[in-house]
């Protein structure tokens, strides 16, 4: 009876935590919304920016979370499965309705959201310079007409998942906690909660920064730094909801088979940036370590970045499966 008090209490506290976290979110969506339904588009000064993918991504938290009592009274250790399942199909139902229903228009065009946030991948943000790139085989023009790569969306898709499955494991991980007892997972739950936080946070950073890229492919060593936290985190929050799971197995499923998760991660979201921008990627800066390798794209340094997210979730569960269970 204690354990389920403690549980509906944990509930109600993570129900209006997620919903004031995604107020901002929330509020985009109906202020677009909003427009739409009176307007039939929605201007460009009027533009909240990255409606798309973090409208769809917070609902789709929001819902799991509701789903959580029931879910976990269906399908028990495997709810978080079931509300990972669901959330992720309403994050792509309200993602691909976004993308195809709202429209965005300018003085010389109207164009569909997913069109326009092609654009703005494209286009430095406001204030960060006029730098003309030339390294991009498409114009501003050419995107708002359509000529674009619909698989440039790989960056946001990616991303949006991650986010939602690994901010429910959290959830779903620390009240699945109360009601058993079992402590278990609770060290790798809190190191996905920090990484999950940390993570979101630098992708809000580069939602209205681009991490202070002027449209040059070679970036600055700030935006390099930033590039590189970011890609390496992302892996590492991925590599860690997989070993929280893991724990106490051997150390060939407990510790490599996160790092090797993180490292595939980290890889695909250069495979994400490589299609964005046309078959290059960025360079973090000058000299041999920063220089693509010959037959491929990849620079030395982008494949040490790739190592590093591995090595990292490695040492990570190295030390977890070392602590002593409580």
């Amino acid at each position: 009876m204690l354990k389920n008090k403690q549980f509906n209490r944990y509930y109600l506290l993570s129900c209006v935590g997620v919903l004031i976290a995604s107020y901002y979110p929330l509020y985009m969506g109906v202020r677009v919304i909003a427009d739409m339904i009176t307007d039939g588009t929605v201007m460009k000064e009027n533009y909240p920016k990255y409606i798309i993918p973090y409208t769809p991504m917070c609902i789709a938290i929001i819902v799991g979370v509701l789903l959580m009592p029931l879910l976990v009274k269906l399908f028990k250790k495997f709810a978080l499965a079931g509300g990972a399942v669901i959330s992720t199909g309403v994050f792509f139902a309200l993602e691909l309705l976004f993308e195809q229903k709202v429209v965005v228009s300018t003085a010389e065009t109207v164009t569909k959201l997913e069109d326009w946030q092609m654009y703005m991948c494209y286009v430095p943000p406001e204030g960060w310079g006029e730098k003309v790139t030339t390294y991009k085989t498409q114009t501003a023009v050419d995107i708002l007409m359509g000529d674009y790569n619909p698989a440039f969306k790989l960056h946001f898709y990616i991303i949006s998942v991650v986010l939602i499955i690994t901010a429910l494991n959290c959830l779903y991980g620390f009240g699945q906690m109360i009601k058993s007892g079992d402590k278990k997972r609770c060290r790798s739950l809190i190191l996905q909660s920090v990484c999950s936080a940390i993570f979101l946070g630098l992708c809000i950073l580069a939602c209205f920064t681009a991490f202070w890229r002027d449209g040059s492919i070679q970036v600055s060593p700030l935006s390099a730094s930033l590039m590189t936290v970011f890609f390496v985190l992302f892996g590492v929050t991925a590599g860690v909801f997989v070993g929280s799971f893991l724990l106490g197995k051997r150390k060939i499923i407990s510790v490599w088979i996160p790092a090797v998760v993180a490292s595939v991660m980290t890889l695909l979201m250069y495979i994400g940036e490589m299609i964005l921008l046309n078959g290059h990627l960025y360079s973090l800066g000058s000299g041999f370590i920063f220089d693509g390798l010959p037959g491929i794209i990849f620079a030395p340094i982008d494949l040490l970045v790739i190592l590093v997210s591995g090595v990292v979730t490695a040492g990570i569960f190295a030390l977890l499966n070392r602590v002593p269970k409580e």
